[in-house]
């Protein structure tokens, strides 16, 4: 079983907006603080925003004020929203949960910014 299961991305035109989600187990959801990272072509992987089972949300400095991260418990899912996107934003995005040493990862989602 999959712990973590992305969706959501595509093509995108500069500027416009993508919403990614993630579907988790209740009990990953429950106990583990989650996260989005990515990583582009020839580049390190990146945190892009993170969550905390109490909703404390952390941002790059490369997506402050057109990114947010958002937890549904109803349907055990992150989501993660950003708009104004760029060329820059190309990138795998990859959910991560994260608890004590335990550290699951999704395929990741293909997001490309491009017109």
């Amino acid at each position: 079983q999959v712990p973590l299961v992305e969706s959501g991305g595509g093509l995108v035109q500069p500027g416009g907006s993508l919403s990614l989600a993630c579907a988790a187990s209740g009990t990953v959801f429950r106990l583990y603080d989650m996260g989005w990272y990515r990583q582009a072509p020839g580049k390190q992987r990146e945190l892009v925003a993170t969550i905390t089972i109490r909703g404390e949300t952390t941002y790059a400095d490369s997506v402050k004020g057109r990114a947010t991260i958002s937890r549904d418990s109803a349907k055990n899912t992150v989501t993660l929203q950003m708009n104004s996107l760029k060329p820059e934003d190309t990138a795998v995005y990859y959910c991560n949960a994260r608890w004590v040493v335990h550290d699951l990862w999704g395929q990741g989602t293909q997001v490309t910014v491009s017109s």
